[in-house]
């Protein structure tokens, strides 16, 4: 079992930036790729950002949606992946949620673990 709590969320401005953190817990060996996905208000949850490790480095997919300003990372060493979101728009409001599971299945929607989920306002 893993267990994943998110952190970060707030209400901010059109334009600001914002930091999501997600710290993993429980079986957390770093086999597990780890992704943000997000849900607007009567909207179904979305695929944000996934990571995973290559072998020589991290490799990231974006959504297009929000590719350019919007970045994932992750630290192995503690057990964390983060979400810099820059340049925020109304439109990213909605719940944010850390997942953990297999690459190609995060980007497919599909996570075996998921956090509670971390609310993001952005004002006009």
């Amino acid at each position: 079992q893993v267990q994943l709590v998110e952190s970060g969320g707030g209400l901010v401005q059109t334009g600001d930036s914002l930091r999501l953190s997600c710290a993993a817990s429980g079986r957390t060996d770093s086999t597990y790729d780890m992704a943000w996905f997000r849900q607007a208000p009567g909207k179904e949850r979305e695929f944000v950002a996934t990571i995973t490790w290559s072998g020589s480095g991290f490799v990231a997919y974006i959504a297009p949606i929000v590719k350019g300003r919007f970045t994932i990372s992750r630290d192995n060493a503690k057990n964390t992946v983060s979400l810099q979101m820059n340049s925020l728009k109304p439109e990213d409001t909605g719940v944010y949620y850390c997942a953990a599971g297999v690459f190609s299945r995060l980007r497919a929607g599909v996570a075996d673990y998921w956090g509670q989920g971390t609310q993001v306002t952005v004002s006009s």
